[in-house]
């Protein structure tokens, strides 16, 4: 069942400094509900879910899973939120992001994007794991034109 409550106002998303009551996280890919990932990640520590949409580029990658790079299409995900922050640290291993290894050396890169609902009212900034262009490209990324990645079904 998704729990859908992930309105608060988080200061650490606009102030990361901050401490925060609730992690925020925008996942498009295997992180999803009912995705690869969401059950061993995701499913015991989740407080809240709620369908949401980024602006961006979504890509589906010969490995398996998707891409998001910077853009202006919908793509369509979950926001996730958090109590624990240590989940942030799981997700970087899953998505071989360190933050201070350079951009170009990290698979995806973690940044604050504006996350919306589906009547496009915005749910404010969440974390997002987003890979460059460049090494999609280099990947064989197939673009997703109606930005949605799944192993199920959209």
């Amino acid at each position: 069942m998704l729990k859908e409550e992930c309105s608060e106002t988080i200061k650490m998303a606009e102030f990361p400094e901050e401490s925060s009551p609730l992690l925020r996280v925008f996942v498009y890919g295997t992180l999803k509900p009912g995705e690869a990932n969401y059950q061993k990640y995701c499913a015991d520590k989740v407080i809240s879910t709620t369908p949401a949409i980024a602006l961006g580029e979504l890509f589906a990658l010969p490995m398996g899973f998707p891409a998001m790079t910077s853009g202006n299409k919908p793509v369509h995900g979950y926001l996730l939120c958090f109590s624990d922050l240590e989940i942030l640290t799981e997700l970087d291993d899953l998505e071989d992001y360190l933050p201070t290894r350079a951009e170009s050396d990290n698979l995806y890169n973690r940044q604050f994007i504006e996350i919306y609902n589906r009547q496009w009212q915005s749910l404010g900034l969440a974390w997002a794991y987003v890979m460059t262009k460049h090494l999609i490209g280099q990947l064989g990324g197939v673009v997703q034109i109606d930005g949605c990645w799944s192993q199920l079904n959209c």
